[in-house]
Order: structure tokens, then sequence, then C-alpha cells
């Protein structure tokens, strides 16, 4: 708490400091004594030692991601200071009035030091751990698939200062449990472990088949001072975005939900309207020439339509310039070929250079589909590949797009549709709108021209 308390107050003197000592900002009422603004430090540390204690940011957070601790540090600042304004205004004189731009200036250096202090104190803590000092001892209950990974990831995580004591099995008469922990015993030797060994923490993982076992476990932890925490058998149930959520005060596991919902898929949709309107416009001549080339140098139409499916399964019909002869499918579907010949010599180059897919511009203000997402599929295909690959209707969770996490990375026209579905999955799982510019990015950069389209 004294760290934080320490730079708050360096965040609100600076900001005094900048608003009436650097010019930044005209002063025309005159710069207020400092005095009166040291007088109300008193209230910034109980209100901002009060905001981080009720936010969980002096609980331990060795095991707590770091992406979490910055989002509390964020949400404790902007919370302590409006109850801070609140109270500056509530209790002081009004003919002595603070500044507002102090104020907005103190959240801003309030959040950056506390964010800066937080994590050049993770990183002394990690280099203290990683050297064997302030370590914490653990047990684990359980010796099977779900403890061997939470050994992995200990081991893995040097960091977090956690030295593994041993693991408690069923049978307990194995010398060696996963990844070589030795076996301290069996389930019924909790007690006497607890009271004979120095023990910080206790991770009960139970493989699914001994989940009955999980009262008996806890009887036996009784009132033991340990920190407890239980990690259920549910990865083989989990396929995607998996989580712990609250509902009034019950935890549940999610094991499988929709990563884009409600204000996410708001600004998706926000998103690709602001991107496809202007791409509409500025491409308009070219989209008109390329239809007068399709019309002119095959017969047919100049536009290829043909059903495929997007967001929760939904079918559409997808936009494109016909690069294939206008009988191209009469003996049915099927992948082209290299050198086939139901591609039109213009059709090859639209193809090659991703030009025949511009009227799927029409399609994302339409809103059948979003500018980035898993490229859509034709249900012919879609049956055959739900029975061969696993997980692969999950893709359908978010819109199809244009562009895709596969494709910038090489996984589109004729390659694998494992990797593919590897990458759909990915980008699903991971779903931000920073990586949603990132592909933006790699698309523009890494071109349109695509070696496997033929």
């Amino acid at each position: 708490m004294g760290g934080d308390l320490i730079v708050v107050s360096c965040a609100w003197l600076l900001a005094y400091q900048l608003r009436f000592r650097m010019d930044l900002v005209p002063v025309e009422k005159g710069v207020p004594p400092i005095e009166n603004y040291l007088s109300v430090l008193v209230i910034v540390w109980v209100i901002y030692g009060l905001v981080f204690r009720h936010l969980g940011l002096y609980r331990a957070m060795r095991g707590v991601r770091r992406v979490h601790e910055l989002w509390l540090l964020i949400r404790a600042n902007a919370f302590a200071i409006l109850l801070f304004i609140a109270a500056i205004y509530l209790f002081k004189e009004k003919t002595d009035p603070f500044s507002r731009l102090v104020f907005l200036y103190f959240w801003g250096f309030s959040t950056l030091f506390t964010i800066v202090e937080r994590s050049v104190l993770r990183f002394c803590l990690r280099e203290i751990r990683r050297k064997g000092f302030n370590l914490r001892y653990l047990l684990i209950v359980g010796a099977e698939r779900v403890a061997e990974d939470v050994i992995q990831r200990v081991r893995d995580h040097r960091e977090l200062g956690i030295q593994l004591l041993g693991c408690l099995s069923k049978r307990g008469d194995e010398v060696r449990g996963p990844c070589g922990l030795p076996v301290v015993g069996r389930y019924e030797d909790l007690k006497r472990c607890l009271a004979r060994m120095d023990i910080d923490q206790l991770v009960v993982a139970l493989p699914l088949e001994d989940n009955h076992m999980l009262p008996f476990v806890m009887e036996q932890i009784g009132d033991s001072l340990v920190d407890v925490k239980i990690v259920p058998d549910l990865y083989q149930f989990v396929s995607l975005c998996g989580s712990i959520e609250e509902f009034e005060g019950l935890p549940v596991i999610s094991v499988q939900t929709t990563p884009l919902e409600g204000v996410g898929l708001i600004v998706k949709r926000t998103i690709d309207l602001g991107v496809a309107i202007p791409l509409s416009v500025l491409f308009a001549p070219l989209m008109i020439l390329i239809a007068l080339l399709v019309k002119l140098t095959s017969r047919g139409p100049i536009f290829f339509k043909q059903e495929r499916v997007s967001y929760d399964g939904t079918p559409f019909s997808i936009l494109k310039f016909r690069t294939m002869y206008s009988n191209a499918e009469e003996k049915g579907p099927g992948w082209t070929r290299p050198n086939d010949n139901r591609v039109t010599p213009l059709g090859k180059f639209l193809r090659s250079t991703s030009l025949d897919e511009l009227p799927q511009i029409f399609n994302v203000i339409r809103g059948d589909m979003s500018i980035v997402g898993p490229r859509p599929e034709r249900p012919v295909y879609i049956e055959e590949f739900r029975r061969r690959i696993p997980r692969y209707m999950l893709r359908h969770k978010v819109p199809a797009g244009m562009t895709g996490w596969a494709q910038v990375n090489g996984w589109r026209g004729d390659t694998s549709i494992d990797k593919r579905i590897e990458y759909d999955l990915y980008y699903i799982e991971n779903w931000s709108l920073f990586l949603d510019f990132k592909i933006l990015f790699m698309t523009v950069y890494k071109g349109f021209t695509n070696r496997n389209a033929y």
C-alpha cells in the first residue's frame, strides 16, 4: 500500500506543477498556493487506499495474469478519482475551488504511475523468486492428467515462486507421479500431510472418475490455514472460449460460448460499415471496369452467386465476379485445379489477385459478412468437414469474413483444411479489435495475390 500512496501523492503534486508552473494552459485567475493542494493529500490517501483494497489490489497477485492486474488498476484509478472529486466539492469551501485540469492530469498520472510501480514491483518479485527466495510450497491432491497439467504450468513459470512438494494419488503406492513428482501418499493421508509438512498452498486436481472423493478431501482439509484451489477435470469438454463466470454469487464454468456478443458485436459491425462503405466508393470505378471485362470476354452473368454459411450457421448468397464459364458446374461442384479449363483467362487473373472477391464488400454492407473473420464455406462441403474435423462448426460462432487469420498466414485456396480450421479457431478464441486491425494490416502488407488460387 505504501508504494501506491507514494506514487499517487507524486501524481497529485505533479498535476499541480503541470497546471500552474509549466504554462501549458494559460492561468487566468492566479496561481493558488500549493498548501491548498497539500491539505487534501489525506483525502487522497484514504480514498485510494480504500478503493484499491476494495477491488482486491492488496491480495496476493502471485498467480494473477499481468493484464488482469492492469485492468484492475485502470478501474481503481477511475473509481477513485470520481470519489475524490465528489469529496472535494462536498467538503471544501466553494470560495477555494480546485482546477478541473489538475483533476484530469492527476487521473492520467496516477493511472500511469501505479501501473509502472506495480510492473516494477512484479518484475522484482519474479526475479527474487527465480533465485529461490520468497517461495510458496504446494501439495497436489491427484496424480492424473489434471495434476500433470498443473505441474507442467508451475514448472513453466518459475517466476511464480511455487515449490512442488509432491502429490497424493488414489492408491498411494507409486514412487513417482506425473512429470516425475514424488507421490507422498493417498487421498486419505491428506490430513496427516497438512499436519507434518510445511504447506502453503493445496491444489485439488482430482480426475473426473474420482470426483466423488471431493467431499472427503474437503473434510480432511477442515480448518487448515492453507490456501486451497480446485482445478476441475473439464478440459475434455472445453471447446471454445471456456471461462469461469459468476451468476448471483454462484460460480459457473462456461465450456463453450460465443466470443462476439453484446457491445463487441456492435463495435465490430460499426467498424465493418466504416470500412466497407468508403471501400465501395473507392473501388467503384475498378469494379465497373471488371464488370465490363467479364461481360465482354465470356458469355454469362457478370456476378456469380453461391450459397455460403456465416454467423450462427445462417446461409447467405455470396457475391463474386464470375471467373468460370457459365456451364462450369453442370457436372456438380468441385474444387478448382491447376490449369482448370473451367476458368476463363480473365478469371484466372481475377482469382490470383483476389479481385473477384471485391463484390463481397456489398455482402459486408448488407450484414451477411464481416471484413475480418473465417472464410465462409459452401453447405455441400460443410457436412463433409464437420464429420471429418472435430470442432469444425465452431468457426460459425463469429461472422464470416473477406479476409481472416488463416488467409494472412498462407492457408487459403487449395491448402490444408485442418490448418485453416486451426487458425480460424485461434482467431475466434483470441478475438479482439486489435487482432482484427492486425489482420487488415497484414492483408494490405502481404498483398492480395494468391499463389494457391487457380
